[in-house]
């Protein structure tokens, strides 16, 4: 399997990918280690993730410039990645204890009943590529801690960094066989389907999640599903300040190429902003660097996969066939490497890809609408339940609109955010379960009921 570099198109490595009797070694040496992992104290298993974090900390430059080499991200990007998965790790860290010991909720007379929580087993943790440490430490970090042993299927874009993952478990003094990595495009990961694992986390598009769910389904085994997103920003009437919303969600649009399962994907905006917001937002994306990504002033790079230059291209030329008009870029660039230029497109309605299909990629639309009540029927017109942002100066005003929105996350005056006290967490077509917060810890348990009486 050849590992290319986005950036300059050139092979950086070749590897091996798994097959069917590799999958199956893992599995077994998995299993077996994971039955005398589930015994050791919750004390010692936090200890060698306190380890693995300090050890990701170290290695942060290296790690992000790996990262950067295979997947595009601007390298200032991957060093943020990195950051943000060792504060989600801390969490992890602060409350592991806590949640996953002993629990005494009723004491009376002879009669004492608690809820132990059990290791779910092996676990299937199939991640995605354009945030590997993000969304795999959501996953990895709590099942490690709660006892469980995991198969880990890094993405074929970011499998050099799902190695050195594994070599940081290994180094912060977890048996190697308790944190695997498979390796290989999607008929690697399809080999994890049909193994007698415990539980599968999945991380990536909605077709894919759909087909793992049914495939696992017999098994009644815990199937969580983190899928993609169509996520809208409204700008009200109500903004004093536009070029502030407009910087924001200029962010929120273009950080990490829009590669990202809760980037803003669509923009509405009250008429009676409309045009100053327009001229801010044109004017913050014109500002943004594209070029090489060890670069440090570079903002945006080149897009992860080559075959979504064409998709991008599709999405703009669609839009501009039903009326869009383009206000910045529009193209994919002349050079080497998979470089799509930061487009805004304008005059943009319902019947456009661009406005209802995930783009994943550095474009955005853009809407006028005449009312509250237009835009809320405007970003409820979708199969997707991710996130929702609303930009507002009246936080009543912001909160009754957010409270309208069918998503797991909603914004008031920021977007694109994550954090690891809150549950995160898709509807509709964006998935199911929980990953972070207290319920994303005790995702990774089976509880256990016990009735104690002491006296027949």
């Amino acid at each position: 399997m050849r590992i290319i570099n986005p950036a300059t198109e050139r092979v950086i490595k070749n590897i091996k990918a798994d097959d069917q009797e590799s999958v199956r070694e893992k599995y077994q040496s998995v299993f077996e280690a994971q039955r005398e992992f589930s015994r050791t104290p919750v004390a010692d298993r936090v200890k060698i993730t306190a380890n693995f974090n300090d050890l990701l900390q170290k290695s942060k430059q290296k790690l992000a410039g790996v990262l950067t080499a295979e997947m595009g991200k601007p390298i200032t990007q991957s060093r943020n990645e990195i950051d943000g998965a060792c504060a989600r790790i801390s969490f992890f860290l602060e409350k592991g204890h806590q949640l996953l010991s002993d629990e005494l909720v009723y004491r009376e007379g002879g009669m004492r009943e608690y809820i132990s929580y059990e290791p779910l087993g092996v676990i299937a943790n199939i991640s995605a590529w354009n945030y590997p440490y993000l969304v795999g430490v959501n996953v990895f970090v709590p099942a490690l801690i709660a006892g469980n042993a995991v198969m880990y299927k890094p993405s074929e874009y970011t499998s050099l960094t799902g190695l050195e993952i594994q070599k940081l478990w290994q180094q912060a003094g977890l048996d190697s066989r308790l944190f695997t990595t498979v390796l290989g495009t999607g008929q690697a990961g399809k080999l994890l389907l049909d193994l007698p694992l415990d539980a599968y986390f999945f991380t990536g598009s909605y077709n894919t999640g759909k087909f793992i769910y049914e495939q696992v389904a017999a098994k009644m085994v815990p199937c969580q599903l983190e899928l993609g997103g169509k996520d809208p920003v409204y700008v009200t009437a109500n903004n004093r300040n536009i070029q502030k919303a407009a910087m924001a969600a200029v962010e929120g649009s273009f950080y990490n190429n829009g590669q990202s399962c809760c980037a803003v994907e669509r923009i509405y905006v009250h008429r009676k902003v409309y045009h100053d917001f327009i001229n801010e937002f044109v004017k913050e994306v014109k500002m943004l660097k594209m070029g090489d990504p060890q670069s440090e002033e570079v903002f945006i790079g080149p897009v992860t996969r080559k075959q979504q230059i064409e998709f991008l291209r599709n999405q703009v030329d669609d839009a501009v066939a039903k009326g869009g008009k383009i206000l910045s870029g529009g193209k994919a660039e002349t050079r080497q490497g998979y470089y799509f230029q930061p487009t805004v497109i304008i005059n943009t309605n319902h019947q456009m890809k661009l406005m209802t299909e995930e783009s994943f990629g550095p474009v955005i639309g853009i809407q006028q609408v005449d009312s509250d009540d237009q835009a809320i029927d405007l970003m409820k017109d979708t199969p997707y339940g991710l996130t929702a942002a609303v930009f507002s100066d009246d936080q009543e005003q912001a909160l009754q609109i957010m409270r309208q929105m069918n998503t797991g996350t909603v914004y008031w005056n920021c977007s694109d955010r994550v954090s690891p006290r809150l549950p995160w967490s898709g509807r509709k077509n964006s998935g199911f379960g929980f990953t972070l917060s207290e319920m994303g810890i005790r995702a990774f348990v089976k509880p256990k009921a016990f009735h104690m009486k002491t006296k027949l």
